[in-house]
């Protein structure tokens, strides 16, 4: 049986009213198979927020036990050369600065770094550097001391010596717990001159 062409067209024109413009069935199952496949905002935001927090604390825990260990010796050397420019005083320090920079607080650093780099992590966060040099004639340059026990680990010192006929010398040496204490580690020595060196921290 031929359907006139008018009513199909008008067959057409109610089913879009009824339906008010949505579409065939076919085409909400596509769309939900899509979304089905398709991770929604949230959840993807979640995924990325876990993977950035997984790495960022991998890295803390890979490095951040290095940087500490960093800082410190980084930290501790600047307060040695502090020290020891408080305790050569204004009347030393203009004539040693550059020997003392080029030849003894490259060891000093070297001690310090190779302390900290052994130190057992639980003792790292107990460290800690005196600031207040002995005057006079006094060797103490500075300490480094665990704070939890107040017990030195490394002491720094410098000595006069006055070889026969040799003028006066500023030997530069450490001590560490180690042993008690007894054994000199030797840093270097510095000339100054015939004539005796002025006291530890004279001010001009």
């Amino acid at each position: 049986m031929n359907v006139p062409k008018w009513m199909k067209k008008s067959l057409v024109i109610l089913v879009s009213i009824l339906t008010l413009g949505m579409v065939s069935p076919d085409d909400f199952q596509w769309q939900d198979d899509a979304a089905a496949h398709k991770p929604d905002k949230k959840s993807l935001q979640a995924e990325e927020e876990k993977a950035g927090s997984y790495s960022f604390q991998n890295s803390l825990e890979e490095q951040e036990p290095e940087c500490d260990r960093e800082q410190l010796a980084q930290e501790f050397i600047r307060v040695a050369e502090e020290s020891s420019y408080a305790k050569f005083g204004e009347r030393i320090k203009p004539r040693i600065e550059d020997e003392f920079m080029e030849v003894i607080l490259p060891q000093m650093e070297k001690a310090i770094t190779s302390y900290i780099e052994a130190c057992p992590e639980e003792d790292l966060s107990n460290l800690a550097i005196s600031e207040k040099p002995s005057s006079g004639y006094g060797e103490k340059i500075f300490n480094v001391y665990n704070q939890q026990t107040g017990k030195d680990v490394i002491r720094f010192h410098v000595r006069r010596e006055n070889p026969p006929q040799q003028g006066y010398w500023f030997n530069f040496h450490y001590h560490t717990d180690q042993d008690q204490f007894i054994t000199h580690h030797e840093l270097g020595t510095i000339y100054w001159d015939k004539n005796t060196p002025p006291k530890w921290s004279t001010l001009n």
